[in-house]
């Protein structure tokens, strides 16, 4: 064997084992996760707006009555995710928009709280 051929097979060989370690790595976050990707997306897919908030104000709107999704307890870091009306959320001086998916800014994030979109 060339050594042009030894280094093309060679080569070939780490893309396959870093495949497989990829590969590996999906089928852990889908079964060991237990569906809560699934349930996460389905809570951000019925809200309209998300804002990154601060513990402050986080404990505030949860001594208000607004309950955290049971989905946030699931993540590891823990995120407290609360769904709130746009108007209540205007009067939060932390808050900061970001992006309703799976970005970094969200799942960096510790409070989260969710706007619903508006019912008709």
């Amino acid at each position: 064997m060339t050594d042009s051929a030894r280094v093309i097979l060679e080569r070939r060989l780490r893309e396959m084992r870093a495949r497989a370690q990829i590969r590996s790595w999906e089928y852990r976050q889908r079964h060991r996760g237990k569906g809560v990707w699934n349930r996460l997306r389905r809570v951000l897919a019925q809200a309209e707006r998300a804002f990154v908030v601060s513990a402050e104000d986080a404990r505030q709107l949860i001594s208000e009555g607004f309950g955290p999704a049971p989905v946030g307890g699931e993540l590891h870091p823990k995120k407290t995710i609360l769904v709130v009306p746009a108007e209540r959320v205007q009067q939060l001086t932390s808050r900061k928009e970001t992006p309703v998916r799976l970005s970094v800014q969200l799942l960096t994030a510790r409070e989260i709280v969710l706007v619903p979109f508006a019912e008709h």
